[in-house]
């Protein structure tokens, strides 16, 4: 998968309020589907729809063990958001850097 694909479902992913819930409850440590749907409020279809979006793009990992689905953290796909972030957070200080010079310039008066 190209990294801009990887980055694009990671925002995607994060564009939803359910599914960053269930993020927020996966740092916390890993949990079942079920525990998932009952904190959403919302079936268990539902939620294994939210999880496959999750999964993805690599912000979730899940493992089946008999009847029971658990889903656990996977930090690949907040790293791609993650340098995504960076590369803006640098390009827009460097630019801001360079408008402060020029207005410290033209705030200088002549001669002084």
């Amino acid at each position: 998968m190209l990294k801009r694909e990887a980055t694009d479902r990671v925002f995607h992913a994060l564009a939803d309020g359910n599914r960053r819930a269930v993020i927020e409850r996966l740092t916390r440590g890993p949990a079942t589907v079920s525990e998932l749907a009952a904190q959403l409020g919302v079936t268990v279809a539902a939620t294994v729809q939210h999880l496959q979006v999750l999964q993805d793009s690599e912000l979730v990992r899940s493992e089946k063990v008999g009847r029971v689905r658990t889903c656990q953290i996977d930090p690949a796909g907040l790293r791609n958001a993650e340098a995504w972030l960076q590369r803006q957070r640098t390009a827009w200080e460097h630019r801001l850097d360079r408008l402060g010079a020029v207005l410290d310039d033209q705030t200088k008066e002549p001669g002084s």
